[in-house]
């Protein structure tokens, strides 16, 4: 992708061309993997072979990716957003013999593409912490604290400018929303908005499953009230972070494993409402390929599309967006129905816990592993971060 950017520039060099990515993301490799200097070195080889530049930026949320990533989502291109929860990469664009599935949605609106454009050029663009990942001697000096600090600050406070404009009742409405940190975070309140507002069903995507509590609490909440909610969620095999149990053995292998425990406890706490059928579970697994859908549809009036993985790091550290759809005169029924049923095609309806492997069928490994954090009460405060 970026090697594209590099050719539509030197065809146009007046061409305004600027890629924002996480700083920490940037320059490491995969996690688990041999270290490497990551896609900042990929860049910068890149960008060297050409004549005119394109602008590459780092953004650091926080001075240690644990504790908050950059994960704003969205490329503009003119009038056109393009916008999905994947990253650019061989795998999520199906390059290879593996594919990561997620959604992508192209929406051709000059005004929607100034305002995510002009939230850019307000909180991004000069600030002091926001350094070119092309320019070697900007990566070797220190992160300044208190340059972070200053641009979390704004960030806590940013919001995508909308005008007051009246939506025709023959047109959809699309929302741009921001969100960041634990307090007055935007993203998080129409989350349950969504939620909670639903009068009949309510469709959950998520690719971890690690609900926050406001989440599991307004889920449960509509249930009682005999609002029917669907989960779709990713098989552990259907994780990145998966690895076949004759590989080496990694830490970051257990976090599939994780996940699957919190997911058969949640089914076996919530069994009454799946007997009841107001709780469906789709879990989703295509052979080796892996699973990163996100968003939430509310009965069929509003829409989510987002970045967002609906766990406790988003919900609190991480710089998330989305753009919400209000399906007016049900416009887009059909077309909401048409991605449903694409998305589930590949899912088994889990009717008991029973369905999900328990932690005494793990590789030993593993075995050991979750049974230590629980020991030392570890898996507590590495649910806030994963």
């Amino acid at each position: 992708m970026v090697k594209t950017y590099l050719s539509k520039k030197s065809e146009n060099p007046n061409i305004e061309i600027n890629i924002f990515v996480d700083w920490h993301r940037a320059q490491r490799g995969l996690i688990g993997e041999k270290k490497s200097l990551g896609n900042a070195e990929f860049y910068r080889k890149l960008n060297d072979q050409y004549k005119h530049k394109i602008n590459i930026f780092g953004v650091p949320i926080k001075t240690k990716e644990l504790l908050g990533v950059l994960h704003l989502k969205g490329i503009i291109i003119d009038d056109d957003v393009i916008y999905s929860g994947a990253s650019l990469n061989n795998v999520y664009l199906a390059k290879n013999v593996k594919y990561r599935y997620d959604r992508y949605h192209v929406i051709n609106n000059k005004y929607l593409s100034d305002v995510m454009v002009n939230y850019i050029n307000t909180y991004f663009k000069g600030q002091k912490a926001i350094s070119s990942l092309i320019n070697t001697s900007k990566l070797k000096h220190k992160l300044s604290k208190i340059d972070i600090q200053n641009f979390r600050h704004n960030l806590q406070h940013s919001y995508y400018k909308l005008c007051k404009k009246q939506i025709s009742p023959n047109s959809i409405g699309a929302f741009p929303i921001v969100g960041f940190g634990k307090k007055n975070n935007k993203l998080n309140t129409i989350i349950l908005n969504l939620i909670l507002s639903s009068k009949s069903h309510v469709i959950l995507c998520t690719p971890y499953f690690n609900f926050p509590l406001s989440v599991k609490r307004a889920l449960k909440k509509v249930m009682k009230n005999n609002i029917h909610v669907s989960i779709i969620v990713g098989d552990k095999q259907a994780s990145d972070f998966y690895a076949h149990p004759d590989k080496p053995f990694k830490i970051i292998s257990g976090l599939p494993y994780l996940y699957e425990t919190k997911l058969r406890q949640y089914i076996k706490k919530h069994q009454q409402f799946i007997d009841n059928d107001l709780l469906k579970i789709h879990l989703w697994k295509d052979g080796d390929n892996s699973f990163h859908v996100k968003g939430i549809w509310s009965d069929n009036d509003y829409m989510l599309i987002t970045g967002n993985n609906l766990n406790p790091r988003a919900w609190r550290l991480d710089l998330e967006n989305g753009i919400l759809f209000k399906n007016n005169n049900n416009l887009m029924d059909s077309e909401w129905e048409k991605e449903i049923n694409k998305i589930t095609q590949k899912t088994k309806i889990i009717k008991s816990y029973n369905q999900i492997d328990s932690i005494n069928t793990y590789p030993p490994k593993i075995k050991t592993l979750l049974k230590r954090l629980k020991t030392f009460q570890a898996d507590h405060v590495l649910n806030q971060l994963i």
